[in-house]
C-alpha cells in the first residue's frame, strides 16, 4: 500500500488506532500516517519510529540483577482471572504451540534493531490454554529479577507478542532474559519482561516498575510516547 510521506502526521493515540484498523482492512488511509521514517511495515507503521536510531547489535539493559536461571529452574505462573491457574516448567512450556516470527525491537533509550528472528510461544496461546475470564482487561507481569510491567489485555493479545526462548536461531542468552522473555514489537520494549516469571490477569490496571517512575503507560513508539 503506497502513502504520501508529506502527508499529515498522526499524533493522537485514538487516531493511530483508527489508522491501524483501516490499514488492516486495506481501507483508504486519508492521507495520514504515523510518525517515523521508512517504508510501512506489516502493521502500517514506518520502519523506524521517531527519535530512534538503527543498530546491528542488541544492547543489554536491565535493573542490574541477573537471576541464576536455566531450563531446569525456570518456571512461569499464569494466575488471576483465568479458569485454570497454571505453573509451567520448561518441559510443559516447550510443549505449547511454537511460533517463529520476524519482528523489530524498539528500546525507549532511542535504539531499534530490525528483523529479529524469534521462536517462542504466542501470549495469546498461553491465554487460550489457561482460559482467560471475560472480566480480565489487563495483565500485570512479574519477572525473576524483581522487574514488573503492565499491559492492556488487548495489546498483549496481538499476534506478534511472544514469550521467546530463541533469538537468531540460538537459545536466548541469560543477559537477554533467557531462558524465556516476553517481546512487544508494537510497543517500546520495556513492556516486555526479561526472565518472565508470572502473568496475572486482572480487571484493573496496576503500574509496573518503570511506569511508576514516569514512563508512559501506553508506550507507543510511533507517537514518541516515552514519558508521562
Amino acid at each position: 500500500m503506497s502513502y504520501d510521506p508529506n502527508s499529515k502526521i498522526i499524533k493522537g493515540r485514538e487516531r493511530l488506532i483508527e489508522y491501524r484498523k483501516a490499514f488492516q482492512k486495506k481501507q483508504a488511509l486519508k492521507g495520514e500516517i504515523p510518525q517515523g521514517e521508512g517504508k510501512l511495515n506489516r502493521d502500517g507503521n514506518p520502519t523506524t519510529p521517531p527519535g530512534q536510531r538503527l543498530v546491528d547489535s542488541w544492547p543489554v539493559l536491565d535493573l542490574g540483577v541477573t537471576p541464576e536461571l536455566d531450563k531446569s529452574t525456570w518456571n512461569l505462573t499464569v494466575s488471576g482471572l483465568v479458569k485454570n491457574v497454571k505453573t509451567f516448567n520448561w518441559e510443559e512450556f516447550s510443549k505449547l504451540p511454537q511460533t517463529n516470527d520476524i519482528s523489530d525491537f524498539h528500546c525507549v533509550t532511542t535504539w531499534s534493531r530490525l528483523n529479529n528472528h524469534w521462536q517462542g510461544v504466542k501470549f495469546s496461546d498461553i491465554a487460550d490454554h489457561c482460559g482467560v475470564l471475560p472480566s480480565a482487561k489487563y495483565i500485570y507481569i512479574k519477572a525473576w529479577d524483581g522487574y514488573s510491567t503492565n499491559l492492556p489485555l488487548e495489546e498483549a493479545m496481538k499476534y506478534d507478542v511472544l514469550l521467546v526462548h530463541q533469538w537468531e536461531d540460538k537459545p536466548l542468552t541469560k543477559e537477554h532474559g533467557g531462558p524465556v522473555r516476553m517481546i512487544t514489537p508494537q510497543l517500546y520494549a520495556w513492556k516486555g519482561a526479561k526472565w518472565i516469571g508470572e502473568i496475572i490477569f486482572r480487571e484493573h490496571d496496576e503500574l509496573g516498575f518503570w511506569e511508576k517512575r514516569g514512563y508512559s503507560n501506553t508506550a507507543e513508539p510511533w507517537l514518541n510516547d516515552r514519558h508521562c
